[in-house]
C-alpha cells in the first residue's frame, strides 16, 4: 500500500453531532435520560451513553411521568409527540432540521389534499417518522417498484402529489425517480430533501473510489447513509471493505493495493476513523522504508485533515450577522464568514411567540457560537446562550438590591422546583415556592413565577431564588392596599378559601372576608355549600369592616336578583297572582307570591263566608289565585284576598254573619321582624267594652 487518501466529509454529519452533543449535556445535567430507539446507528458511541446513563427505549409508553427523553436526529411521528406529552415526559428534541423541514413539506401537503410520495428506506426510523406526519402517502425504495405502481394506478397521474426523499438517499434513485413522476404526473411537486452533507460524501465517495485500488467505508450496519456508501463504493471498486471498527479491518486485503480510500457514515465518530486510519498508516510507512519515498509529508496531511481545520470562528465566539432567511424550522444568519449560520427557530418561540414577530428578514442578530461544521461549513448559534451570559451580571447585582425577576418554572426535581431566568437556571427550595408543605410541586410547572435571587456561585453555575419571599412582600402590598383605600359598599373580586356553617371566608387580595350565610342568596339557605363552593371566584361588596380587628364583613347578594324587586316589577296591586300556600297561622295564610317574596290572606279574605279557621279551606302546599289588595314598600308587605274573586254572597246573610261573629273586632299586627299575629275577643269581653 503506496497511498492512503480520506474523505475529508468522513465521520460525524451535524445532525448526529448535534443529538450525541444533546444527550451528553442532558447526562450531565441530569445523570440519565432515555432516547426513543437508538440515539445513532453505531453501537459504540450508543454503549458509550449508556454507560453515562443513557437507556434505550422502544415505545413512548414506556416513558415514566417527569423522565428525560431526548428524540433521535431521525425524528418521530406527530403520534408519537403526542403519546410522549400525555405521559408526562420532559422532551429534548433532537430531530436534524433537515428532517424537520420535510416533516413540515409533507404536513402542508396533506393539509393541501395532496398525495404524497417519499422516495426511501420503508423500515429506516426517519421514513417512518415522515409517514407520521402524512395523510394519504406510499413510500418507493427504488425507481422500478415507483414505476410498477405508476403503471397500476393511472388516476393518480392527474391528482395533486408532493414528492420527498429520504435525506441519506443516494442522488442516482431520486434523480431516476423524480423522471418517472414527471413523465407520468402532470400536478406534480418535487422536492430535493437530500441532505448537502449526504450529496458531499456521496460524491467524494464515487470519486475515491473510482481513483483507488481498495476503499474501506466506516459505518454501522443499519446506517442507510453508510449502507449506500459502500453501495457506491463497489460499483466503480472491487475491493470494498464495509466495516464497524477496527477488529474488522482485513489488513491482508489492502497489501496489493497501491491506493487505498477511506470513509466514513454520518454515524461514525471520530475517534473510530483515527483507529482505523492508524492501522492503516502503519502500513504504508513499512511501504515507505521499502521504496524510500517521501510519503511522510502526505502522512501528516492526513492527521492535519482529521485533527485541524481551517476554522475563522471557535465555538464560544460572540458573533453578529445579517438574517438572511427564516425557515419552520431555522433561522439562517449570514456572518460575513465562509461559514453559514443559523439558529433553531425554536430559541425565539419558546414563550409562545410567533417567529415572524420576533425576528425578520434583514435585521441584525447577536449570538454565540454552539458548534461549528467545517465539513459543512455551518455553525450552530445560539441566541439564548448569549442572553443568558448578559443575564449573569444582572442575577448577580439582584443578590444585592434584592430585584425581582420573572422566569418559567421548567422542572421538578428532588427538594424543590427549577425556574429559567432568561437563560439561567435557578433552583428554588420546596420551602421557599410558596407552597403548603404537603403541596405537590408539578403544579408550578410551565408556569411564570417572580422570585428574589437568594445565592449565587457563578463557578458552579448554581443560583437559588425564593418564590416565597416575593409573593409575601406583594400579600403585605396588597393588604396595606386594601386597608388603606376600604369602604363600605366597595366591590371586590374573591376567590372562597374555605366554608363553615355559617357563612364563607373569602380571599379579596392577601384579606379574608366573611360572607354570612344569610348574605349569599336571598333566598332561604341552610348552608353555604348550597350556594359556594372552595375555589369559587366571586364578586363580592363590602357591608361593614373593622381596622383595628382585621375584621370585613362581605356581601354576594346579586341586587338583581332581589325578590322584592323581582315581585314590584312583576305585579301592581289589583293583579291577580298564582300564589303558593306556604305556612297557616290562625288570623290567615302566608302565601309565597315569587320566590322568597310571601304575602298574608287574612282569614277574612280567604272565604266569602265565615270560616272558623284557615285550614278548613286551605293546606300547606295548595297553589291559588289571589288578587293583589295592597302593597306597602317601606315595610315590604303584600295583603292577598281569595274572596276578592269569589261571587258575594247574599247580603243579608252576610250582614247578619257579621254581627254575629263579631268579626270587626278581629285585630292582625305584624311585628318588626315581619311575624303576623291576630286574635278575636271573646264575645262577654266585647260586651262588657
Amino acid at each position: 500500500m503506496k497511498e492512503l487518501i480520506l474523505a475529508e466529509s468522513a465521520g460525524f454529519c451535524f445532525g448526529v453531532s448535534r443529538s450525541v452533543e444533546l444527550a451528553e449535556k442532558l447526562l450531565e445535567e441530569h445523570g440519565e435520560c432515555a432516547s426513543l430507539g437508538q440515539l445513532i446507528h453505531n453501537e459504540d458511541v450508543v454503549n458509550k451513553l449508556k454507560a453515562q446513563g443513557l437507556h434505550v427505549i422502544s415505545k413512548p409508553t414506556e416513558v415514566q411521568p417527569g423522565e428525560n427523553v431526548i428524540i433521535r436526529a431521525h425524528g418521530v411521528s406527530r403520534q408519537v409527540y403526542e403519546q410522549l406529552s400525555k405521559g408526562g415526559a420532559v422532551v429534548t428534541d433532537a430531530t436534524c432540521p433537515k428532517v424537520k423541514a420535510i416533516h413540515t413539506i409533507v404536513s402542508r401537503a396533506s393539509e393541501e389534499g395532496r398525495f404524497v410520495i417519499i422516495i426511501g428506506m420503508r423500515k429506516h426510523p426517519e421514513v417512518e417518522a415522515i409517514c407520521g406526519w402524512c395523510g394519504e402517502h406510499a413510500v418507493f425504495e427504488k425507481a422500478s417498484e415507483l414505476e410498477q405502481w405508476l403503471d397500476e394506478n393511472e388516476s393518480y397521474w392527474t391528482k395533486p402529489i408532493t414528492v420527498v426523499v429520504q435525506t441519506t438517499q443516494t442522488r442516482s434513485n431520486f434523480t431516476e425517480c423524480c423522471e418517472l413522476v414527471k413523465k407520468r404526473c402532470t400536478n406534480a411537486k418535487v422536492s430535493d430533501t437530500i441532505c448537502l452533507a449526504t450529496f458531499t460524501r456521496q460524491e467524494e465517495a464515487a470519486r475515491l473510489s473510482s481513483r483507488c485500488d481498495a476503499m474501506v467505508v466506516i459505518g454501522g450496519r443499519h446506517s442507510a447513509n453508510s449502507v449506500h456508501l459502500a453501495q457506491i463504493c463497489s460499483e466503480n471498486c472491487d475491493n470494498v471493505q464495509f466495516i464497524e471498527r477496527l477488529d474488522e479491518l482485513d489488513m491482508d486485503r489492502l497489501k496489493t493495493a497501491d491506493n487505498v480510500g477511506l470513509t466514513a457514515g454520518a454515524s461514525t465518530p471520530s475517534w473510530i476513523i483515527k483507529e482505523v486510519r492508524n492501522k492503516m498508516c502503519d502500513e504504508i510507512k513499512v511501504e515507505e522504508t521499502k521504496v524510500e519515498e517521501p510519503v511522510i509529508e502526505k502522512e501528516l496531511s492526513f492527521d492535519e485533515m482529521l485533527e485541524e481545520t481551517l476554522k475563522t470562528i471557535y465555538n464560544g465566539d460572540k458573533v453578529s450577522g445579517l438574517v438572511v432567511a427564516i425557515t419552520g424550522t431555522e433561522i439562517s444568519v449570514d456572518l460575513g464568514t465562509k461559514y453559514s449560520g443559523f439558529i433553531p427557530t425554536s430559541e425565539f418561540t419558546d414563550d409562545g411567540i410567533k417567529v415572524e414577530d420576533a425576528v425578520k428578514v434583514g435585521d441584525t442578530v447577536e449570538a454565540v457560537v454552539v458548534r461549528v461544521n467545517d465539513v459543512e461549513g455551518t455553525a450552530q448559534l445560539s441566541k439564548k446562550r448569549l442572553d443568558a451570559a448578559k443575564i449573569w451580571t444582572d442575577v448577580e447585582a439582584a443578590v444585592e438590591d434584592g430585584t425581582v425577576m420573572e422566569g418559567v418554572v421548567t422542572e421538578e426535581n428532588k427538594g424543590g422546583v427549577v425556574v429559567n431566568v432568561k437563560g439561567v437556571r435557578v433552583f428554588v427550595p420546596a420551602s421557599q415556592t410558596d407552597l403548603p408543605r404537603d403541596a405537590e410541586l408539578s403544579q408550578l410547572l410551565k408556569k411564570t413565577v417572580r422570585l428574589r435571587i437568594t445565592e449565587v456561585n457563578k463557578a458552579r453555575k448554581r443560583v437559588v431564588g425564593s418564590i416565597r419571599r416575593v409573593a409575601q412582600a406583594e400579600r403585605r402590598e396588597r393588604t396595606e392596599a386594601i386597608w388603606n383605600e376600604i369602604e363600605i359598599g366597595k366591590k371586590y373580586k374573591g376567590v372562597v378559601k374555605s366554608l363553615t356553617s355559617y357563612g364563607a371566608f373569602v380571599d379579596i387580595g392577601g384579606i379574608d372576608g366573611m360572607v354570612h350565610v344569610s348574605e349569599l342568596s336571598w333566598g332561604r339557605t341552610h348552608h353555604p355549600s348550597e350556594v359556594v363552593a372552595v375555589g369559587d371566584e366571586l364578586e363580592v361588596y363590602v357591608i361593614n369592616f373593622d381596622k383595628e380587628k382585621r375584621k370585613i364583613s362581605l356581601g354576594y347578594k346579586d341586587p338583581q336578583g332581589n325578590p322584592w324587586t323581582i315581585f314590584t316589577n312583576k305585579y301592581s296591586v289589583g293583579d291577580v297572582a298564582q300564589v303558593k300556600i306556604v305556612k297557616l297561622m290562625p288570623f290567615g295564610a302566608f302565601a309565597e307570591v315569587v320566590d322568597g317574596v310571601d304575602g298574608l290572606i287574612h282569614i277574612s279574605q280567604i272565604a266569602n263566608r265565615r270560616i272558623g279557621k284557615p285550614e278548613d279551606v286551605l293546606t300547606v302546599g295548595d297553589v291559588v289565585d289571589a288578587k293583589i289588595s295592597a302593597i306597602d314598600n317601606d315595610k315590604q308587605k303584600i295583603s292577598l284576598s281569595i274572596r276578592a274573586l269569589s261571587e258575594p254572597a247574599a247580603p243579608a246573610v252576610v250582614e247578619e254573619e257579621e254581627e254575629e261573629s263579631g268579626e270587626d273586632a278581629l285585630v292582625y299586627e305584624v311585628s318588626e321582624s315581619g311575624e303576623a299575629t291576630g286574635f278575636a275577643p271573646e264575645a262577654d269581653e266585647t260586651v262588657e267594652e
